[in-house]
């Protein structure tokens, strides 16, 4: 886990400001920004990575997370709840869905306020690490 926060960190430091494009349809991205599946495990240790921030605002099944927030939905169950498209396109830009949301666009680099300098241009999270946070949400299915 340490291995792939370290690289979360590294991938952050070289992201390049060109990003690969992608269609929302209806109220989701169907497709890969990657075109590669997600790895799952991988994208389990971003959401509770304090890096990420997700936990900040949502809970879920993360037992062993002691601090989990209350302000977003419970993540639990949010493979049920909303497609793998639906899922993409939030982690995205939850904008779209929901224009008064506080959630941050993890994939935007536009049209964004109050963002940090050393993170200006940057998406928060690279395609394919968006790929591998998606790969896991869509797996919790649990109620």
């Amino acid at each position: 886990m340490a291995a792939v926060l370290a690289g979360l960190a590294m991938s952050q430091a070289a992201l390049a400001t060109d990003l690969p494009t992608f269609r929302v349809v209806e109220d989701g991205i169907p497709a890969s920004l990657t075109g590669r599946p997600g790895d799952p495990a991988k994208g389990r240790a971003i959401i509770v990575s304090r890096q990420s921030t997700c936990l900040l605002c949502h809970s879920g099944p993360f037992p062993e997370e002691r601090f989990q927030g209350s302000i977003g939905p419970d993540l639990k169950g949010v493979g049920l709840r909303l497609s793998e498209a639906q899922i993409r396109l939030r982690v995205v830009d939850p904008s779209t869905s929901n224009a008064a949301t506080i959630m941050p666009a993890y994939f935007a680099t536009q049209g964004l306020t109050r963002v940090g300098r050393p993170w200006q241009g940057k998406p928060a999270l690279s395609a394919q690490e968006i790929e591998d946070v998606v790969s896991h949400l869509v797996r919790l299915r649990e109620p």
